[in-house]
C-alpha cells in the first residue's frame, strides 16, 4: 500500500479534506496506547499463526518488526501526524514500512473496533493498578497519623457545629475505611474489565478460527467476552473506572473542605507544611491552602469525565460509531487528575502539623450535653423527656453565658430532681470519650481495635 493512503481507502475516488482529517484524528491522544496497541497486535499474530493464517516466519517477522516500531516510538522523536488517524493504524502504516507487505497481513480478522477496546482494556488495567496503589500510600499514611494522634482531642461536627468530642485518630481513620472502598470499586471495575474482546471482529466476529481462549490467557485476561456485538460496543469499564475516581475525588474534597477550614486563623487545627501552601503576590502574611483547594476544585473535573462519557455513549445504537473515538480524553484525564489529586493529598496529609491545643480549647463543653440526656435515660427518663430536660438545661447555660461544667450539684439537681451525685463526673472530655467504646466509636478502646483492623486490612492488601 502506497504512503499515504488510507487503510480503508479503496471504496474512495477522492481524498479526504485537511479539515476533515484534523477532526477525525485521534493520533493526538491515544498514542498513549501504543505500548497495550503493541502488546495486543504481538498476541494477535502469534493467534493468527496457531490458526494457520500466518507462517513462524511470517509471524517472527511482524513480531521483530512491532518491536521495532515501539523502541521508535517510545524514543519520542515519532512524527505522529494527523493523517494517520490513530495509533492502530500509525503502528500498522509504520510496520509495514519496516517489513513490507507481510505487515498487511497483521490486521487479518482484526477490526480497529475490537482492537481499540482490547487496548482501553489494557491499559485500564495499568490505570487502575496505579491509582490503587497511590490510594494504598495514602491509607498508610492516614494509619500512621492516626497512630500518632490517637490521643488528641477535638470538636466532632455535623452541620458544621460542634456535636460531640472526638479523637483525631477516629477522624483519620474514617478517611481510611472510605479509601478502602474506593479500591473495591477499582478492583470490581478491574475484574469486570478482564475479558478478552479480541475475536469479536467489527461486530460479528472474525472468520477465522482463532483460540480466543488461548489469546485471552497469553494478554492475562480471566476470559472472553460472551457476545461480539456486547464487546465491541461495551465501555462500561472505562464509566465504571471514572465512577470510581470521581468517588475518590469526591472523598478527598471533603477532607480538604474541613482541612482548609481548619487551617484557618479562626480554627487553627493545622498548618499545611510550606511544600504544600502557597502565599500571595499582594499580602506578606498569607500562607495559603493551594493544594486542598486545587485538589477539591478538580474533583468537578473528574465529575465532568463522567458525565461527559455517559453522555457520549446514551445515543449510539448497537454498535460502533465513531462518537466512542470521544471516550479516552475523558478517562486519560480522570485517571491523570485523580492521581496527582491523590498524591499531592498524601503528601500536604503527611506533611501538617496538628494543633491540639488549640483543638481542645475549641471544645465547648455544651458538647457533652447528649451525655448529659444519656445518663437520664439511664435513671429512667424517656428520652424524648430527658433531651427536653438538657435542652432547657443548654438553653440556660447560654443565656447566663456559663459553661455546663461550672454548674454545682445543687444547681444541677435544681433543674431537675433526677440528677444524682454522680452526674459531675460525666462533665469531662475523658469520661464522654470512655463511654463510646463500642465498636467502630470514637473511644479509645475502639479506636485502637479500629488501628489494629486498619493495619491488618492494609497488611493484607485487601480492598472493599
Amino acid at each position: 500500500m502506497p504512503e499515504g493512503t488510507k487503510a480503508w481507502s479503496g471504496r474512495f475516488a477522492g481524498s479526504t479534506a485537511a479539515l476533515m482529517e484534523r477532526f477525525n484524528a485521534s493520533i493526538g491522544f491515544d498514542r498513549k496506547l501504543m505500548d497495550v496497541d503493541i502488546a495486543g497486535s504481538v498476541a494477535w499474530a502469534r493467534a493468527l499463526a496457531r490458526a494457520g493464517v500466518l507462517a513462524p516466519a511470517e509471524v517472527d517477522l511482524i513480531v521483530g518488526g512491532l518491536e521495532q516500531v515501539r523502541r521508535e516510538m517510545a524514543a519520542g522523536t515519532y512524527d505522529f501526524r494527523p493523517e494517520l488517524e490513530d495509533i492502530h493504524m500509525a503502528v500498522e502504516q509504520r510496520l509495514t514500512q519496516l517489513i513490507g507487505p507481510v505487515g498487511g497481513k497483521l490486521h487479518t480478522g482484526r477490526s480497529r473496533n475490537d482492537q481499540v477496546n482490547l487496548d482501553e482494556r489494557l491499559f485500564l488495567r495499568r490505570a487502575a493498578s496505579e491509582l490503587d496503589r497511590a490510594l494504598r500510600q495514602l491509607q498508610a499514611v492516614v494509619v500512621a497519623s492516626a497512630q500518632a494522634h490517637v490521643a488528641v482531642v477535638l470538636p466532632g461536627y455535623t452541620h458544621l457545629q460542634q456535636a460531640q468530642p472526638i479523637v483525631f485518630a477516629h477522624y483519620a481513620l474514617s478517611l481510611f475505611w472510605m479509601l478502602q472502598r474506593d479500591r473495591g470499586r477499582l478492583a470490581d471495575a478491574s475484574a469486570r474489565a478482564d475479558r478478552l474482546p479480541l475475536g469479536s471482529g467489527a461486530l460479528a466476529g472474525t472468520t477465522f478460527a482463532v483460540d480466543r481462549d488461548a489469546l485471552a490467557s497469553e494478554l492475562g485476561f480471566a476470559g472472553i467476552t460472551e457476545n461480539s456485538l456486547d464487546a465491541v460496543s461495551d465501555r462500561d469499564f472505562l464509566l465504571e473506572f471514572i465512577a470510581a475516581a470521581a468517588i475518590v475525588m469526591m472523598h478527598l474534597s471533603r477532607f480538604c473542605e474541613d482541612l482548609i477550614i481548619w487551617s484557618s486563623a479562626e480554627f487553627g487545627f493545622i498548618e499545611l507544611a510550606d511544600a504544600f501552601a502557597t502565599g500571595s503576590s499582594m499580602m506578606p502574611q498569607k500562607k495559603n491552602p493551594d493544594s486542598l483547594e486545587l485538589v477539591r476544585g478538580k474533583t468537578g473535573r473528574v465529575y465532568g469525565s463522567l458525565m461527559s462519557l455517559l453522555t457520549t455513549m446514551k445515543g449510539i445504537p448497537l454498535t460502533y460509531a465513531k462518537d466512542m473515538q470521544e471516550d479516552k480524553e475523558p478517562f486519560f484525564d480522570a485517571l491523570e487528575t485523580a492521581l496527582i489529586s491523590v498524591e499531592v493529598f498524601t503528601g500536604a496529609w503527611e506533611t501538617m502539623t496538628l494543633r491540639p491545643e488549640r483543638m481542645a480549647a475549641a471544645i465547648d463543653d455544651k458538647a457533652l450535653a447528649t451525655d448529659l440526656a444519656d445518663y437520664l435515660v439511664r435513671r429512667g427518663m424517656p428520652f424524648r423527656e430527658a433531651h427536653r430536660v438538657i435542652g432547657s438545661l443548654v438553653r440556660r447555660a447560654i443565656a447566663d453565658g456559663r459553661a455546663l461544667a461550672s454548674y454545682s450539684l445543687a444547681e444541677f439537681q435544681a433543674h431537675d430532681a433526677a440528677f444524682g451525685a454522680d452526674v459531675m463526673s460525666l462533665l469531662n472530655l475523658e469520661a464522654s470519650l470512655a463511654q463510646r467504646n463500642i465498636a467502630g466509636g470514637t473511644g479509645p478502646d475502639a479506636v485502637n481495635r479500629q488501628l489494629a483492623q486498619a493495619r491488618a486490612a492494609l497488611a493484607a492488601g485487601t480492598a472493599g
